[in-house]
């Protein structure tokens, strides 16, 4: 394999991203998958933002950049990326820019209901940001649902084990030894 591949793991705050992004890695290290993770929230998260980039998306683009550059440089080409809006079809160009234009990105919307992610969401803030975590994550939830591209695969978590949600996951992948249900 030449090109790099990313798996993309997109949705609202408290739907699992992070936690299903490890539970892949989990089953891609047992079935001997060579591969990296990033968590793409820290990608960008400074204080205050720099100027000229109110929403830190040169900031994220340039760290993704690096550090992709480092695991790169070391044979990785497969990556798995968690952030909540990073299924976006404008969220593309910053994945082929960092990775090379010829990168397969397999696109996992991950859903789970209103009542799931604010369960999950009051066990997990246990900080002064729960209110804000709570609004964001309805109004992204509503945005991702409008705005995701056709070949973006949903998986929904309302339930379900972990992994078992993440085996759905790796089976988008197509990655060897599984069964491809997504495309680039």
């Amino acid at each position: 394999m030449d090109h790099a591949e990313v798996l993309l793991i997109g949705g609202r705050a408290g739907v699992g991203k992070t936690t299903v992004g490890w539970e892949v890695s989990a089953l891609l290290r047992a079935a001997a998958v060579p591969h990296a993770v990033i968590d793409g929230d820290f990608m960008g998260q400074v204080h205050p933002a720099p100027e000229g980039d109110p929403r830190r998306s040169e900031i994220t683009e340039s760290n993704l950049t690096a550090v992709w550059a480092n695991f790169a440089r070391r044979g990785y080409r497969r990556l798995i990326y968690t952030n909540t809006l990073s299924v976006l079809p404008e969220a593309m160009g910053m994945f082929q820019r960092a990775l090379g234009a010829e990168v397969r990105m397999v696109r996992v919307l991950l859903t789970a209901s209103d009542a799931t992610a604010h369960e999950r969401l009051v066990r997990r803030e246990l900080g002064s940001e729960l209110e804000h975590e709570l609004a964001a994550s309805v109004r992204k939830a509503r945005l991702l649902d409008q705005r995701v591209s056709a070949g973006t695969v949903r998986v929904v978590t309302d339930g379900r084990a972990v992994v078992d949600i993440a085996r759905e996951v790796v089976a988008a992948t197509g990655w060897p030894g599984q069964h491809s249900t997504a495309g680039t």
